[in-house]
């Protein structure tokens, strides 16, 4: 199978005038997985460092690993931002992971949990869940979060299709902003009809402030097999990333791959979007990134877009606190202050090539 793999490859490299685009780049993959590994642990202490009060990296180390519970400090590391800032880094892990398998599944560069309506279908359900049934346990609302992610995925793709000469990646993402704009519209007609709107702004902005243990308990199970399972499916997503004809040449069983992809995305996004809210371009940004370092293997893009979306939030949310403090600025309007421009130029570079 990997013979007729790299026979399909080196056919492509003798008509595509960008043939370096199918090259792996194993060295450069292993090099930003310690590399990133190592920035991530260093940003980290640094978030969890510097706040309204800065307190010494020494404090923090010792909070860690000698708990003094009579201790202001360590109670301000323990309680708010340790779990803020491992929140933040699982949560850039999820929506990195979730927009390289979307990407590379339906081989559309603007694909991404926010651009297609995945976020807004979790608000939404999030959104009911607060006005039907208040003070719901963190589990559940998970559950109505992967339920509203589908929703939402489901909804834009079969608006797309809809359309005259089928399902084109920029049809998609025109589909996605209309609807996330419908469902966030109704999300915001609830909270004010219900006065549920101070419970809603925290998902509205985006951030990782508030964010508990029992969330991260919750939710790491969920997200850790999620990942897992993605490293294992990023053999047979690099040949559906080929083309759906040459992954079934190949041996693959697409339907089931992209079933299984499928569900990976809906867990990975519907975790995220429960914990931290609306934040996209990340899935968007960190996948392309990723691609151009380390080529097109997935069995090094998955984990290295996790590496690099975890760093991408940790700081985002680090730079979100340290621009006007004591205030703090929504990490999501942060990070889109990055991604709407790589998004427009994204859509532009795929609207020449149609």
């Amino acid at each position: 199978m990997s013979k007729l793999m790299e026979h399909h490859i080196s056919k492509q490299k003798q008509f595509s005038p960008s043939a370096d685009r199918f090259r792996s780049r194993p060295w450069t993959a292993t090099f930003i997985l310690t590399g990133g590994l190592v920035a991530l642990v260093l940003g980290i202490g640094l978030s969890v460092s510097l706040g309204a009060a800065d307190i010494h990296l020494l404090v923090v180390w010792e909070a860690i690993y000698n708990f003094k519970p009579d201790l202001t400090q360590h109670q301000i590391i323990k309680e708010l931002r340790l779990p803020r800032v491992l929140g933040g880094a699982m949560v850039g892990a999820c929506f990195a992971v979730a927009g390289a398998i979307m990407q590379g599944m339906t081989r559309n560069p603007l694909a991404d949990s926010g651009l297609l309506g995945l976020n807004a279908g979790a608000g939404l359900m999030l959104a009911l869940c607060f006005a039907f049934y208040p003070g719901l346990p963190f589990m559940y609302l998970i559950m109505y979060s992967f339920l509203g992610a589908g929703m939402g995925a489901g909804l834009v793709y079969g608006i797309g299709s809809l359309a005259k000469g089928g399902l084109t990646p920029v049809r998609l993402v025109l589909a996605g902003a209309a609807l996330s704009a419908l469902l966030s519209a109704i999300s915001e007609g609830i909270a004010l009809y219900y006065k549920i709107g101070q419970d809603l702004a925290f998902w509205y902005a985006g951030g990782v402030a508030g964010t508990k243990w029992i969330q991260l308990k919750i939710m790491f199970p969920w997200v850790t097999a999620a990942i897992v399972g993605a490293i294992a499916l990023s053999r047979s997503i690099t040949m559906l990333s080929l083309g759906e004809d040459i992954a079934r040449g190949l041996g693959q069983r697409t339907q089931w791959v992209k079933l299984a992809g499928a569900v990976i995305v809906l867990i990975l996004a519907g975790a995220a979007v429960a914990v931290v809210g609306a934040v996209g371009f990340v899935g968007l940004i960190i996948p392309h990134l990723t691609r151009k370092l380390v080529g097109v293997d997935y069995r090094w893009i998955i984990p290295c877009s996790a590496v690099l979306g975890s760093l991408l939030v940790v700081f985002a949310d680090l730079g979100a606190r340290m621009i006007n403090p004591p205030y703090e600025t929504p990490i999501g309007a942060f990070i889109a202050l990055i991604g709407v421009p790589f998004f427009l130029y994204l859509a532009r570079k795929e609207r020449r090539e149609l």
